[in-house]
């Protein structure tokens, strides 16, 4: 056999191995083991989990002890509360809320009231847990509004006696300011005023446990550029965009319990508002410019150009909308044969708002009828003395006034109303030489040619080409897109394409300035101190944005459920077709509940109603979108009655686990005494053994 040297060492292994083997073997025979004993099990740590620290925004907490009380009109208050921590501005970001008396049931301590929630009050049809909030918004040029500190029952009568709780929430308006103590700095514009009112929303509901209210039920409710900033609130509930500014302010994100707040209201209320920024401008040219040949509408000019461009864009806007009717037929605008967007289902839908208007109006008329100039003077809603109670005046007549007697009267005015004495006068007088609006009285029904003869005779533009962002940057609208280092900006970016494509042929016009173009397209990328850019601060502030943004998101934006628009027809502060579209969308929309939309015949910029107070109708309104359910005030008394019965329950139960301690105490006394005798009885014996063993 021929082994090699490694096989002979692996050989040698094996024998190796195998000893070893015998002899462990036979040391277990020898010596069977010892037992091993099995290690005891350790119990594995578990980490514990951290403990959430919810006292965040304990510093907003409402003091219950903290309420004012006005005795004659009963009603608590409380005024100035700040409704974030880390406020930008102190003089605006607070609120004051206004509670109807038998919501609360108060102790005097000094100057103040110590509350509880009466959970069985009712004023009208609400209780303590189901009243609606009412929260106005007092901002017509989108100016600040200033919480109250001083406080006035007047105007808040309507809101308190139907049930509702009135909060009157400060913001910060289109442009930034000084605080009136400190001079300090504050920012403003967009989209401030909004999350300012949202941060207020979340401090309401911060405080639901203990506020005699329905926190989910707030209606907010404005006119102009406040009916804008109420607008952007009912559709931008919870919407990320606006986070980093309610960040930056320190709004409440979560109540004691950690649970998410929500900005989201339940309810808008608006008159003549403007609609969305991103296509105001457009929009204003292709509802009253384009029909203008006057000032910056004038033959000749580049901004007469400019004004039929927008128009013109403006129809493809509209075509992008995608709106419908209530048949849920496409709304569309259509060329028609001079190339302008003059037809389509658009144009004949609005047409139809017009002369239902007119239908209304005329069929309440009565002859001979007085028609006064306009009043623009704004209606301010109440809550804060200081502004005073400004009401746009309602029809006057001249019947029963003396000029001569009239004159020098204070509080009394001379108005010069036109006097129609028939239907068939002022139908006339409306059509002038082009015969546009006709009306049957046998049906009712007015008809109108198209919107030509309308804004002619109704509605001519008083606003120039570039109708809110000024081409010298000088409007209301280009503060409110201004930057702390740039007061106002332009923000339009259908003007700036428009500058850049057709500056050739602009520059053909009389006035044209090169330098427009530069300077529009430089205005739209400048930031805030967010670093949120002018486009993107446009963006937000567009309401049909949100709508889009609340559907295709799933439910992560909120949309107010209940909607009422009104707009005057005969004023031109504003395009009509703003609130139209938003209407339309706001329809379509699976939220949304109820939307009412009426254009007013007649009415200018103002609070336009076809009949009726205008705070009377809101307060109506608000009443109707939040139906109780039967028995409520029942559940009320009975849970009322279910906590106090438990009370008395737990009451008789500690008086008997008393009564019990106290028998037990008593027998194991008892018992102890038993022993102690029974030890003496037999200590007793053996001493007497001992004695006879003795």
């Amino acid at each position: 056999m021929n082994l090699t040297r490694r096989s002979l060492l692996a050989l040698a292994g094996m024998g190796g191995l195998g000893l070893a083997s015998c002899k462990r073997e036979r040391i277990r025979e020898e010596e069977p083991p010892a037992p091993v004993e099995e290690p005891e099990p350790v119990e594995e740590e578990v980490p514990e989990e951290p403990q959430e620290d919810y006292s965040e925004f304990e510093d907003l907490a409402l003091d219950m002890d903290a309420w004012s009380y006005d005795k004659e009109h009963d009603c608590y208050y409380q005024l100035a509360l700040p409704y974030c921590i880390k406020p930008g501005s102190e003089q605006y970001e607070s609120l004051s809320i206004f509670v109807p008396g038998a919501y609360l049931t108060g102790i005097e301590k000094g100057r103040t009231y110590s509350c509880t929630v009466a959970p069985t009050a009712q004023v009208g049809q609400f209780t303590p847990t189901t009243a609606p909030i009412a929260m106005p918004i007092n901002a017509p040029t989108c100016s600040a509004q200033e919480c109250p500190t001083t406080y006035s029952y007047e105007g808040l009568d309507r809101y308190l006696k139907a049930g509702i709780v009135y909060v009157y929430a400060g913001f910060r308006g289109r442009s930034g300011g000084y605080e009136s103590t400190t001079q300090e700095y504050f920012s403003g514009g967009a989209p401030w005023p909004v999350a300012d009112l949202k941060a207020a929303v979340r401090f309401l509901r911060y405080n639901a446990s203990v506020l005699p209210c329905d926190t989910s039920r707030v209606f907010a409710f404005g006119s102009g550029g406040g009916g804008g900033i109420g607008f952007l609130l009912g559709v931008s509930g919870d919407a990320p965009a606006f986070q980093p500014y309610l960040e930056a302010v320190g709004a409440a994100t979560h109540d004691i319990e950690g649970k998410d707040l929500s900005d989201g209201v339940y309810g808008l209320a608006t008159w003549c508002t403007m609609g969305s920024f991103e296509s105001a401008d457009a929009a204003y040219e292709w509802m009253m410019g384009r029909y203008a040949n006057t000032g910056t509408r004038g033959e000749g000019t580049w901004t007469k150009m400019l004004s039929e461009d927008l128009a013109d864009a403006y129809g493809a806007y509209v075509n992008g909308l995608g709106l419908v009717d209530d048949e849920g037929a496409l709304l569309q605008l259509d060329r028609i044969d001079d190339g302008t967007y003059s037809g389509g289902t658009y144009y004949d839908s609005l047409v139809r708002v017009v002369s239902d208007a007119a239908e209304d109006f005329i069929g309440r008329m009565e002859f001979p009828y007085a028609a006064v100039p306009l009043d623009v003077s704004p209606r301010i809603f109440p809550g804060n003395p200081n502004l005073g109670t400004a009401v746009a005046s309602g029809p006057a007549t001249t019947e029963g006034t003396d000029a001569s007697t009239a004159a020098g009267v204070a509080g009394v005015r001379q108005i010069q109303a036109t006097v129609y004495d028939t239907l068939e006068g002022y139908i006339s007088t409306l059509n002038g030489d082009n015969r546009w609006i006709t009306y049957n009285p046998n049906t009712g029904k007015a008809d109108i040619t198209g919107l030509w003869g309308f804004v002619t005779a109704c509605r001519q533009p008083d606003k120039d080409v570039c109708a809110y962002d000024h081409i010298d940057r000088s409007g209301l609208a280009n503060q409110l897109f201004g930057t702390d280092e740039q007061p106002t900006l332009h923000y339009d970016a259908m003007v700036s394409d428009l500058l850049e494509s057709q500056r050739e042929r602009y520059a053909t016009g009389e006035g044209w300035d090169e330098k427009l173009v530069s300077e529009w397209r430089g205005d739209l990328v400048e930031t805030d101190a967010l670093e949120q850019t002018v486009q993107d601060r446009v963006a937000m502030s567009d309401p049909l944005a949100f709508l889009d943004e609340a559907s295709a998101e799933g439910g992560a934006v909120q949309v107010a459920p209940h909607w009422r628009m009104l707009t005057g027809l005969f004023q031109s502060e504003t395009t009509l077709v703003g609130e139209y579209n938003l209407s339309r969308a706001l329809a379509a929309h699976e939220d949304v509940q109820d939307v009412s939309f009426q254009a007013v015949w007649g009415a200018g910029f103002e609070l336009a109603e076809r009949a009726g107070d205008p705070e009377d109708n809101l307060v109506a309104w608000i009443v109707s979108c939040c139906p109780e359910q039967e028995g409520a005030v029942q559940e009320a008394e009975q849970e009322a009655s279910q906590n106090e019965a438990a009370s008395g329950e737990s009451d008789a139960n500690a008086t008997e686990t008393a009564g019990e301690s106290d028998s037990s105490e008593v027998e194991s006394e008892g018992a102890a005494s038993e022993s102690e005798a029974a030890e003496a009885a037999s200590e007793g014996d053996a001493a007497s053994a001992e004695a006879e063993s003795e």
